[in-house]
């Protein structure tokens, strides 16, 4: 299947979702939405499933033998060669406290290697997408990595470890070290969206630990195709298993994954936080 293809779906339903969120979002936060925890600082509402369900129906109708996994509806439909991952909306927390940093991310993987990806930022109106060997846009313009290669100019992201908090002194002294090595670190609360941040450089760099695919998925396809290079902990490949990424510019990602190794590795992290189940047999 042309990757073109792909990319289409992926824009396409990035943005139902999109019209879904808009509908419900309130700037002084949500008021009269439906809100769950599903762990302690984890929230999901009334607007993260009616726009999965969104996003679920255009791939679907359009592919109706791939997979999808979503972050809040799990494993549906076929056992073909597609694979499709989304977060319908990352940054839920922001969303419903009226915080206006907040996206949606759509990826596609084709026999377990990423081949398409949309990140929409519906209140910006800005999109990010990107296919395997098609390169990435910013609203339709071609876009790259930042070309910085000083660290000490690095402008970089993150975001707290609130699913594992078993992590945090180690994670701390990660932000430490590189905080005192960089010119600033940001944190919004949005990680789908800190990626595309790199891919079309707002940021020099992005890491955080214990993510899940979906947070992961479209931001890393999108990095790859403008220059940058993704890893885990350990400078390998398993960070859609794992959650723990170092994603940055190929000229500051060797000495960035240097900081966060020197408290943090993927065993040490297994150890702090044991993996929960994969939610499929898959491909991650």
């Amino acid at each position: 299947m042309p990757y073109s293809e792909l990319l289409d779906t992926a824009i396409a339903a990035a943005r139902a979702g999109g019209v879904v969120l808009l509908h419900h979002w309130q700037p002084g936060g949500g008021r009269g939405l439906e809100i769950e925890r599903k762990a302690r600082n984890d929230l999901v509402s009334q607007a993260d499933r009616e726009a999965e369900l969104a996003i679920l129906e255009v791939v679907r109708e359009r592919h109706p033998d791939h997979r999808v996994l979503g972050e809040e509806g799990g494993v549906v439909g076929g056992e073909g060669d597609h694979e499709w991952l989304i977060d319908p909306l990352d940054g839920t927390t922001n969303y419903v406290q009226g915080l206006p940093i907040w996206c949606v991310s759509v990826a596609c993987r084709e026999r377990g290697r990423l081949v398409a990806a949309a990140i929409l930022e519906p209140l910006a109106g800005n999109l990010y997408a990107g296919a395997a060997g098609m390169g990435v846009t910013w609203n339709g313009r071609a876009a790259r990595v930042t070309d910085n290669r000083e660290t000490g100019d690095a402008f970089l992201a993150t975001g707290f470890p609130f699913r594992a908090h078993a992590a945090l002194e180690p994670f701390l002294r990660v932000f430490r070290d590189v905080f005192l090595e960089v010119r600033a670190i940001r944190r919004c609360g949005a990680a789908a969206l800190d990626l595309a941040h790199v891919a079309v450089g707002i940021y020099d760099g992005f890491f955080e630990l214990r993510l899940s695919p979906w947070d992961v998925a479209a931001g890393t396809l999108l990095i790859e195709e403008a220059g940058g290079r993704v890893t885990d902990f350990d400078g390998g490949r398993d960070f859609l298993r794992s959650g723990n990424i170092v994603a940055a510019t190929e000229t500051l990602h060797p000495r960035l994954l240097e900081l966060v190794r020197g408290h943090l590795s993927e065993d040490q992290v297994a150890r702090l936080v044991p993996i929960a189940p994969p939610p499929v047999d898959p491909l991650l």
